[in-house]
């Protein structure tokens, strides 16, 4: 079969954004502060200093050698140090920054984007929006009162190919899409457990740890590992599922499902381990949930073991229609395939900025970012639009948990006729932090 390239897509003002070398902008340099300094939130930061409309007045981490290495970082790259903290109450009191980027992990957004946003600040935090969905709605409540932009990272909304995969599918040359299937696989094997350790001198593991159970400190968590431990992340489920789960509510225009199912366990990684001597991650090793929309089935699957073997695909999502097949991918951009299987096959590569060995397009969504800000406008990944995305896979975390389907309303952002399952839209914090209202 042959394969076209397809370019007559490239549409909109935001893909158009995304297509173009990012150049330094002009005008206001805003006061701009990090919360957790490590590898991602630096990433994110430096597209900040690169669009050429900040300033960094502060950074904040639990881990004094990581912020420290931040601080080295930023001097050297801008010439000036900002100012350093541990604490980000501290921050928000002290600095009194513009924009602050969220880059901690997900069990600390809630907490911190609305501290921020109460500050008066316009934040950029990263997926999913919150750890429990009652506090990712806290979070949109408290921007809303006030008046912030907030960004969130999906940044596939506005990756070129992505916006061009989009388009095509809202042609209508994928015909009428029944059902979509949404993926992300990788290699592993059984997980041993590893021996708990001493908390390093630079770490405050207390506030590290936060609102969320204090377990050992074990360096299988910090720094890195903590998303496959359910009481800091929501496993791959809430870290890939949600860039995945969000094409569907991009695509559909939809707030949500009205029925959710999820299975999976650790039959390869093997049962977790918890005590005072050793851990494993919790998560499981693979899920596969189902949600069931007006219109069309969606459902997620990952493995952690295993790849798609023959199938050319191992990242993505597949939507299908009685036209053909579209498969909007990652590293591979977007290929569709005629069901009547002459037709030439279609393709767009992907375009991806290439950060330290990752690939996304988070220098286009920072600058979507500021320009929401001047022109008083939603930015492409809005809070809003973030929350019900987020919502995906945490309802398919609640529904693997007590093991059943359950029903949801997406107006009331209510799980119907289940009890067990409700009390599981939110949690109690660890004391002295305060769950939001």
């Amino acid at each position: 079969m042959s394969s076209t390239s397809r370019r007559s897509f490239l549409t909109s003002a935001s893909l158009s954004l995304a297509a173009l070398p990012l150049k330094a902008a002009e005008g206001k340099k805003y006061r701009t502060a990090l919360i957790g300094s490590g590898w991602w939130g630096m990433n994110i930061l430096r597209e900040g200093i690169a669009h050429g409309r900040c300033q960094v007045v502060a950074l904040c981490d639990v881990d004094a050698t990581v912020l420290e290495n931040g601080i080295a970082d930023i001097e050297s790259e801008t010439g000036t140090a900002p100012k350093s903290y541990l604490d980000y109450r501290e921050l928000l009191a002290e600095a009194k920054p513009e924009i602050v980027i969220i880059g901690t992990p997900d069990h600390w957004h809630a907490l911190q984007t609305i501290a921020a946003c109460e500050a008066g600040a316009h934040v950029y935090v990263e997926k999913p929006t919150g750890h429990t969905i009652a506090e990712s709605r806290a979070m949109v409540e408290a921007a809303k009162k006030a008046g912030v932009t907030v960004q969130v990272g999906l940044h596939r909304r506005i990756g070129p190919h992505h916006v061009e995969a989009m388009n095509f599918l809202k042609s209508g040359k994928v015909g009428k899409v029944g059902m979509v299937r949404l993926f992300a696989h990788s290699r592993g094997g059984a997980e041993q457990p590893k021996p708990n350790g001493k908390v390093p001198e630079s770490l405050n593991w207390d506030l590290w740890c936060g609102p969320a159970p204090m377990r050992p400190f074990n360096s299988k968590m910090h720094p890195g590992g903590w998303r496959n431990f359910l009481d800091y992340a929501n496993g791959t489920l809430g870290d890939w599922g949600v860039h995945w789960l969000d094409q569907v509510l991009w695509w559909s225009g939809q707030k949500g499902p009205k029925k959710v199912f999820c299975t999976g366990g650790r039959p390869v990684f093997g049962t977790p381990v918890l005590n005072d001597k050793e851990q494993t991650t919790d998560a499981p090793d693979h899920q596969v949930a189902t949600y069931e929309f007006e219109g069309f089935t969606a459902v997620w699957e990952h493995r952690k073991f295993s790849g798609n073997g023959p199938e050319k695909h191992t990242v993505g999502a597949y939507f299908y229609g009685d036209k053909g097949t579209l498969h909007i991918g990652w590293k591979d951009g977007w290929t569709f395939y005629p069901a009547d299987g002459k037709s030439p096959v279609e393709h767009g590569d992907s375009q991806l900025q290439e950060p330290e060995g990752d690939s996304h397009n988070i220098g286009a969504l920072w600058a979507d970012f500021i320009e929401a800000i001047e022109q008083k406008r939603p930015p492409v990944a809005d809070l809003e639009s973030a929350h019900r995305s987020s919502c995906l896979p945490l309802l398919g975390m609640i529904s693997w948990r007590v093991g059943r389907s359950v029903r949801w309303d997406p107006e009331t952002e209510q799980i119907l006729e289940d009890p067990e399952a409700s009390k599981l839209l939110r949690r109690e914090y660890r004391a002295p932090w305060q769950y939001p209202a």
